[in-house]
């Protein structure tokens, strides 16, 4: 389904960066997951990561603010912002800041299979990922 694409996961929910890991794993990506943004921050550099799927609220540095960091750095990576808590303001500034997609808890598989194929498309220079978001 992917070239062998690199995902970070930031969430501080052990069970569902296992099952996103997991998920992922099956279509053959390979992913690194991070309990906290600050030990994402820490790994990342420049082209470690295709893609970042991040939740919103975590202790410390909470998903809005992990990806308005890197766009101030000028990191272009993709970023898919999770989140239980559907709230227009906040899914207004995440696409404000460049999330590629906002999706709300329970995650469908498809739909973030779907997102994410979108956002690697648009990284690559290709048009023909064809995502939807909810929220």
């Amino acid at each position: 389904m992917f070239d062998p694409h690199t995902i970070a996961i930031v969430d501080d929910d052990d069970a569902m960066r296992e099952a996103l890991s997991e998920l992922l794993q099956v279509f053959g990506l390979k992913c690194r997951v991070f309990d906290r943004a600050e030990a994402f921050l820490l790994a990342h550099g420049s082209g470690s990561f295709d893609c970042l799927i991040t939740d919103i609220r975590m202790p410390g540095i909470g998903g809005l603010e992990l990806l308005r960091r890197l766009r101030t750095t000028g990191s272009t990576m993709p970023v898919i912002v999770v989140t239980s808590y559907a709230d227009p303001a906040v899914r207004e500034r995440a696409m404000d800041y460049g999330a590629c997609a906002y999706l709300t808890k329970p995650l469908a598989d498809e739909t973030l299979l779907q997102s994410l194929r979108s956002a690697l498309c648009e990284r690559e220079g290709r048009v023909d990922g064809g995502a939807q978001s909810d929220g």
